[in-house]
């Protein structure tokens, strides 16, 4: 027996603001297009006031009493909201937290691999969280797990500041560390300087190549600058084939 299929019956979102008939209240608060101040009128003149000017009245304050309502193209009026959101979106940058594990005892090599990792992270512009796990009778000794973090932000100072100092929690150490403002602007223009590069080693398009221009040119005055500037082609000389039997009788 086949298995009913679920439907998912809640209502599609929609823009909460209330336009136009979707206003319920006796009388609103007008402001007009300028930004001007009408007054407290009817609702229903409003509506009449907003049809007469070719615009929509849409409710601004809902929570005031009377509601307040402006004359406005609303279609107009959403595209630019919407588009300065998305400006500020781009302006806005994206942090990210990455996490490095060490261990009190950790070996001299590794500890160098670990010191690149956070660096490499800085200077991407990311945030690094350092994390000493101990292990068993390595609890009793957190300071080796302190000296550990403050070797490594000596070792990364240049690049990095502390956000949170070295805490404790039960069996763990942390340390927040974030890249400095001059590995943020490294960071930015080795982004830049990289999507330039991609732009560039896509190649000139194909009406930038002279060759196509000039076959294009060639084509529009009825084909003779290609007939004169093409040169002939020489024929290729057939290899001669010497039958199996003279080669015999030669012998």
């Amino acid at each position: 027996m086949p298995v009913p299929r679920r439907f998912d019956r809640q209502p599609p979102e929609r823009d909460s603001t209330r336009i136009n008939e979707r206003i319920r209240v006796s009388e609103v608060r007008l402001i007009a297009e300028d930004g001007s101040q009408i007054g407290v009128i009817k609702t229903d003149e409003a509506l009449r006031m907003a049809q007469d000017s070719d615009l929509d009245l849409v409710e601004v304050a809902a929570d005031s009493r009377p509601p307040v309502a402006r004359l406005l193209d609303y279609s107009k009026y959403k595209y630019e909201q919407e588009q300065k959101a998305k400006a500020a979106r781009k302006h806005q940058t994206q942090v990210n937290v990455r996490e490095i594990k060490l261990r009190p005892k950790i070996a001299d090599h590794d500890y160098g691999t670990k010191r690149g990792h956070v660096e490499r992270f800085l200077k991407h512009g990311d945030k690094v969280k350092v994390t000493i796990m101990f292990r068993g009778r390595e609890q009793a000794h957190p300071e080796r797990g302190r000296m550990l973090l403050e070797r490594l932000y000596e070792d990364v100072k240049e690049l990095a500041t502390v956000d949170s100092q070295p805490q404790q929690e039960g069996r763990n150490m942390h340390m927040m560390l974030g890249p400095t403002r001059a590995a943020v602007a490294t960071a930015r223009e080795e982004r830049k300087q990289s999507g330039d590069e991609v732009a560039a080693s896509a190649g000139p398009s194909a009406g930038d190549n002279p060759a196509e221009s000039a076959e294009s040119t060639a084509d529009t005055d009825g084909g003779a600058s290609a007939e004169t500037s093409t040169p002939e082609a020489t024929p290729i000389p057939k290899p001669t084939t010497v039958p199996i039997s003279e080669v015999t009788s030669e012998k």
